[in-house]
C-alpha cells in the first residue's frame, strides 16, 4: 500500500474534506475512503513489505527455539504447513494459548520498525542511503548491544522496541543497496558484527550510475562497480555527489539530476523492482539470521519470552506492614497452588513478578522464572512496621507495571490507603500502555480510618474510609479489574479469583460499571468457543436476573436454578459459574449501589487494537497513538482477530462505559485478519472498544456470532505530548535530557507538569507550562543515572500533562537503555585438549568423550554461558583452578550421536560456536556397525512376516 495514499485517506477522513466539489454526507464519505483504502492494500499484496519480512523471519526462528526446547525436554517436534501462521506456529509450539500474547509482540516489533520511516526519513544511516554503509553497520550493531544487554537483564519489552528499529535499516540494506546486483545469494553477515569489512565500497569520487534507459533502469549500475563487486547504494533528497546512483521513487529528489532513475527495490514497481522479491527473501534470510544471534545469546527460554511465546506473569503487589500477617499467609498458600497446579502446563506462568511495599520503603522487584525462587521470595517475606496508615502502594504498582510483560494481570493486596497519590496518574498510563489489569484485594483493618480521626462519628469514618479505597476501585475499573473488598479471615476464600484468572485463553465478553449504581440491562453474546462461561458481580445490595438465550429465567435470590452451575460470595464480590448456551444473555441488573459486572469465558478468539493517527513522517502513511486518543476528530483504529483464521469482524463500536452512548465504526478488512474502522467521532466520556463477528468455522450462524470487549477503559483527550527523537541511550554516571512538547486543542493556561521514573533516578523538569489557547510549549526532562548502575537497565521515564483545574490529561511512556560502552567484540574461542573414543561391536558400549577449553580471547569479558546447540550426549563445565577466566568442557556422548556443536556465550552477548565429531576410523566403524545392525533390527521382522 503506497504510504502516501494511506496519509492522504487518513487526512480526509481527519478533516472532513472529502474532495471532487461534491458534497457527500458524512457516513457515506467514510465508506468510501474505507473502500479506497481497503483496495490500496489488496494492490499492493504482491509487494513484501518490512512488516510481511519481519513476521517471516520471527515464525523461523521461532519455530526453531521452540523444536530446541521440545528436544532438549525429550519431546516430539513437528513443523507446522507453510506459510506459517502465528497460530500454526504457536500450535507447534505447543502454546496456542499465547497466541495472542504472540501476535501482539510481533505487531509491536513491526510497529516500531515502521516507526523509523517517520523518525529518522531524513538520516541515511538508518536506511543504507547516501553510502552511509559503516554509519549504517554501526546504528545495527549499537542496537544489538543493547538488545542482548537488556534481554540479560529480563527487560524484554526494551528488547523489543529495539529490535524493531535495527530491523529496518538491516532490511533497507538489501533493497536500497547494490549488493543483490553484484550476484549475491546470500545475507551479509558482517552487517551485525562490529570490527569486520562488510565489503569493498565506493569511493566518495567514484561514478557508480549511468542515466536509465528512459524508464527502464535495470542496467543503470556502471559494469566495472559490477565487474569489482564495488558496493554503492542510492543517494536520496535534493542533492548528490556527481555519478552517483539516487535512491529513486516519489519521494527522492535526486532522480531528476544525472544520472537519472534509482537503484531501490522497495516494491515491484520500483526502478529496480524486478529484483524485489530476491531482495526481500535475503533480508528475510538477514533478519533470521539476526534473530539467531540474538537467540544464542539469551538462550531459547529466553528468546521465546523476549518475543511472547509465553504464558501469563503471576505478578503480586504486597504490602508488607504489621496489620498484613494474614494476608502474607494466604498469598503463600494461594501461590503454592497456581504453581503446583500450573507448572507443566500451557498455562504456567512465564514469569513471577513480585514487589512489596511499606512505607517509606518500595521493592525490590524481584523476577524469576523459577517457581521455586518465587516461592521462597513470598515465604521470605515479613510484616513489620508501617506507623501512620498510608503506605507507598502505588510506588510498588509503578515498579511492577515496568517489570511485568505487556497484557500482564497484577494482584495489589493492602489493608491501607496509598501514600504516593501523586503517582496516580502514572499508574493509570502505565496500565493503559501496557493493556495491563489490575486486580486489587483490600482487606478491612481499620488503616483506611485512620488517615483522619474525625471523633467517634462511625457513619463519617466509613464514608472516610470509602473515599480512601475509592483510588483503588477507579484504578481497577480503568484497567479491567476487580476490587476485593473482604475482612481477613475472608481473603483466603477470595483469592480463588486468583487460580482462576491465571489462564492464558480467558476473554472478556462484556464488562461494565455503574457509579452512581441504577437499574440497567446488559447483553452479552456466547458463541460456541467459549467455555468456563463466568461473571463477576462487585458492589453491595446488588439484585439481578438472568436470561438465557433460551428464554428460561433466573433470580440471584436463587442460587439453586438451572442456569447458574455455581455461585460464590465473599465480601463485595460475587461469581457465578453459568451453563454454557449458545447464544444472546441478558443480565438486568437492579442496585442504587456502585457495582460492576464482568463476563468471561475461555476461548481462542479475541483481538488487539491500536487507534491511529496520521504520520508526521516524509513517508505519509499511519502512526500507532500510544497515549489517549485526540478528542474532537474522527477515530481510526486497526483491529486484529486473534486465534481463529475463520472469524470475520462485523461490528466494531466504542462503548461509553457510563452506558449512556454508543458509537459504531465503518468496518473494512484489510487482509491477515487485520481490520480498518473508522469511527464518526470519539465519545468524550471513558469507553471500551466492542467486537462483534462471524466464526466461519461454526455450523449454524447462531452458533458462530461472537463478541469480545477490550478491558481497559479509554478517554480522549485534548492534549498531546511528544518527544524530539533521540538514541535513548545513556551510560552510568551520565544526564540524559529528554527535550518534549505539550499542545492543546482546547483551553490555555498553567498546565501541571509530572516526570516520573521506576528506577527512582535523580530529574529534573519544568513543574508547569504556561499554553495558549489552542498552542504549544516545549519542556525538558534530565534524568541521570548513578554510576553503580547495571548495564542493561532499563528506565522507564512517564511524562504526564495535566490541564488547569485537572479535567483533562495525557501522557507519553518512553524506556530509556543504561548501557556501557561495549569494546569487546569478538566471539568466545574453543580448543579441543583431547578426544577418546571407547567403541566396539556392541551399540551399547559405543561411545566417545571430548575435553575442551572455552575463552574469550585476551581482552574479551569472559565467558557466560557455554550450552549444547547440537548432540544428546552429557556436557559438564568447570572453571580451570587458578584461571576464572579459562572454562573446561567435558562432553560424553554415544557414537550414534558423533557430532556436538557447542554454543559459547561472552558476558557482552558475543556467540561463538564450536563443532567436534568423532573422528577415530575404530569409533566411525563401530557406528557405521551399530546403525546398520539398528536398521536391521527394525527391518528382518517385517522381511521375515513376523508382526
Amino acid at each position: 500500500m503506497s504510504p502516501g495514499s494511506v496519509a492522504l485517506c487518513l487526512l480526509l477522513m481527519q478533516t472532513g474534506v472529502y474532495g471532487f466539489n461534491i458534497e457527500l454526507d458524512r457516513e457515506f464519505a467514510i465508506n468510501f475512503i474505507g473502500q479506497i483504502i481497503s483496495d490500496l492494500i489488496r494492490s499492493e499484496a504482491a509487494n513484501q513489505k518490512h512488516e510481511d519480512i519481519t513476521q517471516r523471519a520471527i515464525l523461523n526462528i521461532t519455530l526453531q527455539a521452540c523444536r530446541a526446547v521440545a528436544l532438549a525436554d525429550g519431546k516430539d517436534f513437528s513443523f507446522p504447513s507453510e506459510p506459517f501462521t502465528v497460530e500454526s506456529v504457536a500450535a507447534a509450539c505447543r502454546k496456542s494459548k499465547s497466541s495472542k500474547r504472540f501476535r501482539q509482540t510481533i505487531k509491536f516489533i513491526q510497529q516500531m520498525n515502521r516507526l523509523v520511516d517517520a523518525r529518522h526519513a531524513s538520516d541515511p544511516e538508518y536506511h543504507f542511503d547516501n553510502e552511509k554503509f559503516a554509519e549504517g553497520r554501526r546504528t545495527i550493531t549499537r542496537g544489538l548491544e543493547i538488545i542482548k544487554a537488556s534481554n540479560k537483564e529480563m527487560n524484554f519489552e526494551a528488547a523489543r522496541e529495539r529490535l524493531g528499529e535495527i530491523t529496518h535499516p538491516l532490511q533497507d540494506f538489501y533493497t536500497h543497496s547494490n549488493w543483490v546486483e553484484l550476484g549475491n545469494t546470500l545475507p551479509n553477515t558482517n552487517l551485525i558484527r562490529s570490527g569486520t569489512s562488510i565489503g569493498n565500497t565506493a569511493a566518495s569520487s567514484r561514478a557508480t550510475c549511468r542515466n536509465c534507459d528512459g524508464d527502464d533502469c535495470t542496467n543503470n549500475i556502471l559494469e566495472d562497480i559490477k565487474q569489482e563487486k564495488i558496493l554503492t547504494s542510492g543517494y536520496f533528497g535534493s542533492s548528490k555527489p556527481d555519478g552517483k546512483c539516487s535512491h529513486g521513487g516519489f519521494f527522492d529528489d535526486s532522480k531528476e539530476i544525472e544520472p537519472k532513475g534509482g537503484i531501490n527495490k522497495d516494491k515491484m514497481t520500483a526502478e529496480h523492482g524486478h529484483l524485489h522479491t530476491e531482495a526481500a527473501n535475503m533480508a528475510v534470510a538477514a533478519t533470521s539470521e539476526l534473530l539467531e544471534d540474538i537467540r544464542g545469546a539469551a538462550g531459547d527460554k529466553a528468546f521465546l519470552q523476549m518475543v511472547g511465546m509465553s504464558g501469563e506473569a503471576l505478578c503480586f503487589v504486597i504490602d508488607t506492614t504489621g496489620s498484613m500477617r494474614d494476608d502474607i499467609a494466604a498469598v503463600r498458600t494461594v501461590t503454592s497452588s497456581i504453581i503446583n497446579s500450573k507448572v507443566g502446563t500451557e498455562d504456567e506462568p512465564s514469569v513471577y513478578i513480585l514487589v512489596p511495599f511499606n512505607d517509606p520503603d518500595f521493592g525490590p522487584l524481584t523476577r524469576t522464572t523459577d517457581p521455586n525462587k518465587f516461592k521462597n521470595a513470598i515465604n521470605s517475606l515479613s510484616a513489620t512496621g508501617g506507623g501512620d496508615a498510608p503506605e507507598m502502594s502505588l510506588s510498588g504498582l509503578q515498579l511492577a507495571l515496568t517489570g511485568a510483560p505487556p497484557i500482564s494481570e497484577i494482584f495489589l493486596f493492602t489493608d491501607a490507603p496509598a501514600k504516593d497519590t501523586h503517582l496516580r496518574g502514572t499508574v493509570i498510563a502505565l496500565m493503559l500502555r501496557t493493556k495491563t489489569v489490575l486486580n486489587c484485594m483490600i482487606t478491612s483493618s481499620g488503616r483506611f480510618r485512620s488517615r483522619r480521626q474525625i471523633g467517634n462519628d462511625q457513619q463519617q469514618q466509613s464514608r472516610l474510609a470509602t473515599s480512601d479505597a475509592q483510588l483503588y476501585r477507579d484504578l481497577a475499573q480503568t484497567s479491567g479489574g476487580q476490587t476485593i473488598e473482604v475482612t481477613k479471615s475472608e481473603l483466603p476464600e477470595a483469592v480463588s479469583i486468583i487460580t482462576e484468572s491465571s489462564s492464558s485463553s480467558l476473554v472478556t465478553l462484556l464488562q461494565a460499571a455503574r457509579s452512581p449504581g441504577k437499574a440497567d440491562n446488559f447483553t452479552f453474546t456466547v458463541d460456541s468457543s467459549v467455555k468456563n462461561l463466568t461473571v463477576y458481580i462487585t458492589g453491595t445490595s446488588v439484585n439481578f436476573t438472568l436470561i438465557s438465550p433460551s428464554g428460561v429465567s433466573q433470580q440471584s435470590t436463587n442460587t439453586t436454578g438451572s442456569l447458574i452451575t455455581a455461585s460464590q460470595t465473599v465480601g463485595n464480590f460475587k461469581t457465578l459459574k453459568l451453563k454454557t448456551e449458545v447464544g444472546l444473555w441478558e443480565m438486568k441488573m437492579v442496585s442504587t449501589n456502585p457495582y460492576t459486572l464482568k463476563v468471561v469465558g475461555e476461548s481462542s478468539i479475541d483481538f488487539l487494537f491500536d487507534f491511529l493517527e496520521v504520520s508526521k513522517g516524509l513517508f505519509g502513511g499511519f502512526d500507532v497513538i500510544n497515549n489517549r486518543p485526540r478528542a474532537g476528530s474522527n477515530g481510526t483504529l486497526l483491529l486484529t482477530v486473534t486465534g481463529s483464521t475463520s472469524a470475520m469482524v462485523t461490528e466494531v463500536i466504542l462503548v461509553e462505559s457510563s452506558g449512556s452512548g454508543n458509537f459504531n465504526g465503518n468496518v473494512t478488512a484489510v487482509g491477515g485478519g487485520d481490520y480498518l474502522v473508522v469511527f464518526n467521532g470519539i465519545p468524550s466520556e471513558e469507553f471500551v472498544v466492542l467486537m462483534k463477528g462471524q466464526n466461519g468455522n461454526s455450523s449454524s450462524r447462531s452458533s458462530g456470532t461472537f463478541q469480545r470487549q477490550s478491558t481497559s477503559s479509554i478517554k480522549a483527550s485534548t492534549l498531546t505530548v511528544t518527544v524530539a527523537d533521540t538514541n535513548r541511550v545513556f551510560a552510568p554516571g551520565e544526564t540524559f535530557s529528554v527535550p518534549f512538547t505539550v499542545k492543546t486543542s482546547s483551553a490555555g493556561g498553567n498546565f501541571t507538569i509530572r516526570a516520573t521514573n521506576d528506577r527512582g533516578f535523580t530529574s529534573t523538569f519544568p513543574s508547569t507550562l504556561a499554553l495558549d489557547t489552542g498552542g504549544s510549549a516545549n519542556g525538558t526532562v534530565n534524568l541521570t543515572a548513578p554510576l553503580t548502575t547495571t548495564s542493561g537497565t532499563v528506565v522507564t521515564l512517564t511524562i504526564e500533562a495535566e490541564s488547569p483545574g485537572g479535567a483533562d490529561t495525557n501522557y507519553l511512556v518512553l524506556r530509556l537503555a543504561v548501557l556501557k560502552t561495549v569494546t569487546d567484540f569478538t566471539e568466545p574461542m574453543c580448543e579441543l585438549l583431547s578426544r577418546q573414543s571407547n567403541c566396539t561391536e556392541n551399540c551399547s558400549l559405543c561411545t566417545w568423550k571430548i575435553s575442551v577449553q572455552v575463552t574469550d580471547r585476551a581482552n574479551g569479558t569472559g565467558v557466560d554461558r557455554v550450552s549444547l546447540r547440537q548432540g544428546n550426549g552429557t556436557m559438564n563445565t568447570s572453571l580451570a583452578a587458578g584461571n576464572e577466566g579459562i572454562t573446561l568442557v567435558s562432553y560424553t556422548a554415544s557414537c550414534s550421536s558423533p557430532i556436538v556443536e557447542l554454543l559459547v556465550v561472552d558476558r557482552v552477548g558475543n556467540v561463538g560456536s564450536c563443532s567436534f565429531r568423532s573422528l577415530s576410523t575404530k569409533a566411525a566403524q563401530s557406528f557405521l556397525l551399530c546403525l546398520g545392525i539398528t536398521i536391521l533390527g527394525l527391518i528382518l521382522p517385517f522381511e521375515m512376516g513376523i508382526n
